[in-house]
């Protein structure tokens, strides 16, 4: 039994799709089904239930699933081990991060790590597609780590929270409620917001807010850039909410609270729940830990 054949295998069974493992392997297609296929007749099994409209696991490959990660993940600490002993980490590490990451100082925190471990690549990934994007990434193995903006926990993924912050409710100084202090969903539920594409955490968060209210709301307007939503409101394309540390002191603009409800915007740090992390990862994450518990790499909200 080759080690190749189980990398493939493991691709195949997460993505439950040939065309997709193929190329997260970087391999053919052809290649990726001649491995299973020989894995399957080594066996004496079928892996794969196989037809025109989809592939799922069989009750041997799901059997054989843990079993193919936790060789996979030996192969890889032992390998770990012996680089470790002849003068530092080596490898490479696929991070993912959002378009900004305005509480942690992402630059810095890498090129740390980087001083730290020059032995190790680091390639960085932003996802257009929000959270959510960089969650299916970390499933599918496309990601070591990610920085994601999550309104809970996902099947598959490992989080660490790195902040928590309220959204606030940011409007023009002329807007009717510019005068209120905190204000229910309901009064919200004829203007027109600026909003992150669906996707984004926050996004995530005020949508099932206005659901559990049974509040409908427009959205005008999908911005990607955190940092961009203010100027949004200030030249009167509608509301947003943001997280407080974005919320500008701005003669022009107001920022109100919430009545009845929270909303929260987090930061976390996630990898995958089912694959043992490198010591690379692991050496990440402890770098994360120590800038965020020491305040060094983390501004404070404004």
């Amino acid at each position: 039994m080759e080690l190749r054949h189980l990398e493939y295998f493991v691709a195949v069974a997460e993505e439950l799709n040939f065309t997709r493992a193929s190329r997260r392997l970087h391999v053919v297609q052809s290649g990726v089904s001649a491995a299973i296929r020989s894995l399957e007749r080594e066996l004496g099994v079928t892996l794969f239930d196989r037809t025109s409209q989809r592939v799922s696991l069989s009750d041997a490959g799901c059997v054989l699933l843990p079993e193919a990660r936790a060789v996979l993940d030996a192969v890889r600490s032992a390998r770990e081990a012996v680089q470790a002993a002849e003068g530092g980490l080596r490898g490479t590490i696929d991070i993912g991060t959002l378009t900004s990451v305005p509480l942690v100082d992402l630059p810095a925190l890498l090129g740390r790590f980087h001083a730290e471990h020059p032995g190790v690549t680091m390639r960085l990934r932003i996802a257009p597609t929000g959270s959510a994007g960089l969650a299916q990434a970390l499933v599918a193995g496309e990601l070591d780590a990610a920085f994601v903006s999550l309104p809970g926990p996902l099947p598959g993924l490992a989080m660490r929270e790195l902040a928590a912050v309220p959204l606030v409710l940011v409007v023009p100084a002329d807007h009717p409620l510019a005068g209120e202090e905190a204000v229910p969903l309901a009064r919200l539920s004829e203007e027109e917001f600026i909003d992150f594409p669906p996707g984004y955490g926050n996004r995530t968060v005020v949508d099932r807010a206005f659901a559990a209210a049974g509040v409908e709301r427009r959205v005008r307007l999908e911005v990607a850039d955190i940092g961009t939503g203010s100027a949004y409101v200030r030249h009167g394309l509608g509301v947003a909410f943001l997280p407080e540390f974005v919320a500008p002191h701005d003669p022009d603009l107001r920022v109100l609270r919430t009545a009845g409800v929270t909303l929260t915007w987090s930061l976390s740090v996630a990898t995958s729940a089912t694959r043992r992390p490198s010591a690379a990862v692991r050496a990440l994450l402890d770098l994360v830990d120590h800038h965020v518990l020491g305040r060094d790499a983390v501004r404070s909200p404004r």
